[in-house]
This record gives structure tokens, sequence and C-alpha cells, in this order.
């Protein structure tokens, strides 16, 4: 189930994003303009697909990875393939928009 994350997430929105992956790991896309993200669902391209519809523009929305139960954030994604934003991998490179990202995913998604 892909969701909108616009505040921090309950417990439920956690549960039902993260069922994909047998909770696991939650697939996200992080528009760090807006400062919001869209989680769940199979692939990142899920969830940069919903924030587009919700008036994201590609060039803010960065694919990553949260690991519910070791609270950690990954950065690796398909849609992060970014040559003309200067990032030619999977990972994002830029260490500032690292920080950034993961300030935004663990604002709306760790748990007390």
């Amino acid at each position: 189930m892909v969701i909108l994350i616009r505040q921090p997430a309950s417990v439920e929105q956690i549960a039902q994003m993260s069922e994909t992956y047998y909770g696991l790991m939650i697939k996200l896309a992080v528009d760090v303009k807006r400062e919001i993200l869209c989680g769940g669902g199979e692939l990142h391209a899920d969830c940069e697909q919903a924030l587009l519809e919700n008036g994201s523009y590609n060039e803010d929305i960065w694919g990553a990875d949260w690991y519910p139960e070791l609270k950690r954030v990954g950065f690796e994604s398909l849609i992060n393939i970014r040559p003309r934003q200067g990032n030619r991998s999977l990972a994002i490179q830029d260490p500032v928009l690292r920080d950034k990202i993961e300030t935004i995913v663990r604002r709306l998604l760790e748990l007390g």
C-alpha cells in the first residue's frame, strides 16, 4: 500500500507501508523541497508517481528505503540515477542531500 506522509506516521501507517516486504523495509520517494514522502509498494517508482500526482516535481524526488526495525535509512534506488542532476549512481552521492533525506525520513517515520 502506497501512503502519502505529510505528518509523522502512525504505527498503523508504518505497518501498512511495510506489508510488501514483511515489515523489514519500506520503499520511499522523498520530496526534499516539500519535505514530505510517499512510502509502500513494490517499487520506488510507485511512490514517485504518487508524489508527482500530488504536485511534486521530479527533480525534487529521491528514492530511499526505511528499515523500521533497524531505524536505518538506505539511499539506493533506480530513480536516483540522474546524470543531469549530477547523480550517476543508484546511491545518492551528495552527502548534504543524503542528510536532508535522512532528516525528513526520521521526522516522518521514526516512531518513539
